[in-house]
């Protein structure tokens, strides 16, 4: 059975190099792990056990073994292991998604359907036994490195070609759609990202993504789960946190830096936020154990 196979293979290759294999990630975790926040970049993320949960603004996706979501744009994403243990560690891959690689496979098949309009949200679906098979092929390669100029990018493509046409077929296809309103989308969360100190006008990134207002917002939120202005202060707190934890820097420093004008504002937003103040969050990442502290910058999903 592929979910099996794909359990062993996890178990033995999670922490270990990916040997070439483009954009593969695998994880093991013995015992459930506090949330992990962070922008995700477009993935397709397979649990093989144990289960985990991720959290898109105020929506909470919960996901185990056999299952698997699509990340298809730059999100704040919340996530953690919520079910592990010694006995039964949660296993996890995880490949990126190429828009290229998906622009290619609709070019080729003719599989554009003509709806541009981008599915609501995230969605957890079953993981179809030829996806989970595709993947348990990209694993071994690992264990065969000569294969892996040659094969991995086939096996990729077919990985893309497998959630082309699944059932989250709709929201995959968007991602290599140039003119797709995620597309169009992801471009003003690219703005967002790369600006986040500066003031934001939602009428300039609507222009940007070519839509007038209401659209834009409509898009927006059911895309992300938020505003654009919340997304921005998601940006921001998360960068702060990083720059806290390097410890150069004091609080009311950091909350200039990522483009905060009053510091009390800074020191309340992240308390709600991370659920500690500033200088306490920090003081606790710096010294907790050294997995636990870099959980703040790890992949969320």
């Amino acid at each position: 059975m592929s979910l099996d196979e794909l359990r062993t293979l996890i178990a033995r290759h999670a922490g270990r190099s990916t040997g070439g294999v483009d954009g593969l990630m695998l994880s093991a975790q013995d015992r459930p792990t506090p949330p992990r926040a962070g922008i995700s970049d477009p993935v397709l993320a397979v649990v093989a056990q144990g289960a985990k949960r991720l959290v898109l603004g105020d929506r909470v996706y919960d996901y185990g073994a056999g299952q698997h979501l699509v990340i298809p744009l730059g999100l704040p994403v919340s996530g953690h292991v919520s079910q592990a243990s010694s006995q039964c560690p949660m296993l996890g891959a995880g490949l990126a998604l190429d828009p290229a690689v998906i622009a290619s496979l609709l070019l080729e098949t003719g599989s554009d359907r003509g709806n541009r309009t981008p599915s609501p949200g995230l969605t957890v679906s079953d993981a179809p036994a030829d996806l989970l098979d595709a993947f348990v092929r990209m694993i071994r390669l690992l264990d065969r490195p000569a294969d892996v100029p040659v094969l991995a990018p086939m096996i990729e493509r077919e990985i893309m070609w497998r959630l082309i046409n699944g059932e989250q077929g709709a929201l995959v296809r968007q991602i290599g759609l140039g003119d797709s309103r995620l597309t169009h989308i992801g471009r003003a969360l690219q703005w967002i990202r790369e600006h986040y100190t500066e003031t934001l006008r939602v009428e300039d990134l609507a222009r940007m993504s070519g839509m007038s207002l209401s659209p834009f917002h409509r898009h927006f939120r059911a895309l992300t789960a938020m505003t654009p202005i919340q997304y921005q202060k998601q940006i921001r707190l998360q960068e702060a946190r990083l720059r806290l934890m390097s410890g150069t820097e004091d609080v009311a420093t950091v909350g200039f830096a990522v483009g905060y004008d009053s510091a009390s504002q800074f020191s309340r937003e992240y308390r709600r936020h991370f659920g500690l103040p500033p200088g306490q969050d920090a003081a606790r990442l710096r010294t907790e154990p050294r997995e636990e502290a870099t959980a703040a910058s790890a992949t969320p999903w």
